[in-house]
């Protein structure tokens, strides 16, 4: 069954449309707060494909992916009850505890590293508002972390530029198959760890 190969490609379309920027907006916003689907799946290929915009392409991925973390924020500060019930239901709620038990041991330190990581921004946001983080540094930290992977993401595809696409391709069902499973060793890895 190939599920990432038709995605890869209706991602690609979506990349090369006449708003790309705003699905791109969009999508960073929404995949910080409720959505399942990282940007990284759309910025790639953007940047491949405008090499000489990957750095407003990164830069519109950060912004809006911060402004979603901050909604993700709000929705934890004001609504956590109505809403872990639901994260629960997603099959996300190892992960969530996860997030609660790492907020615990490295306080803001975790929301630099979790906008990095695999592991769903989104968890991280909703949780820092549920533990009344202080919001400035869950900002400055946020952008760092979400900056450093899609500055991280854009400027390695524009290096490898159009043709990137090409190579990527053929290896997009092993690509992501091998990422549901690296997310799933960090989780129980992390799990196992407490």
């Amino acid at each position: 069954m190939r599920i990432f190969e038709p995605l890869y490609d209706r991602v690609m379309a979506w990349s090369r449309h006449r708003h790309a920027s705003r699905y791109l907006a969009g999508l960073s916003f929404a995949e910080s707060s409720f959505f399942p689907v990282p940007p990284d799946v759309m910025l790639a290929p953007m940047a491949a494909a405008r090499p000489r915009e990957a750095l407003r392409l990164a830069w519109v991925t950060t912004l809006f992916s911060v402004l979603g973390g901050i909604l993700g924020y709000v929705i934890g500060a004001l609504a956590f009850e109505l809403v872990s019930p639901w994260i629960i239901e997603m099959g996300h709620g190892e992960n969530l505890e996860l997030a609660k038990d790492w907020f615990a041991v490295w306080g803001v330190w975790v929301v630099l590293i979790a906008g990095f990581s695999p592991i769903p921004y989104k968890l991280f946001t909703v949780t820092a508002g549920a533990l009344a983080m202080p919001l400035l540094p869950f900002v400055i930290a946020s952008l760092l972390g979400r900056g450093a992977r899609f500055f991280a993401v854009a400027l390695l595809m524009a290096w490898l530029g159009p043709q990137a696409d090409r190579h990527l391709r053929p290896y997009m069902e092993r690509l992501g198959w091998l990422s549901v499973f690296v997310l799933a060793a960090a989780i129980v890895i992390f799990t196992l760890m407490d």
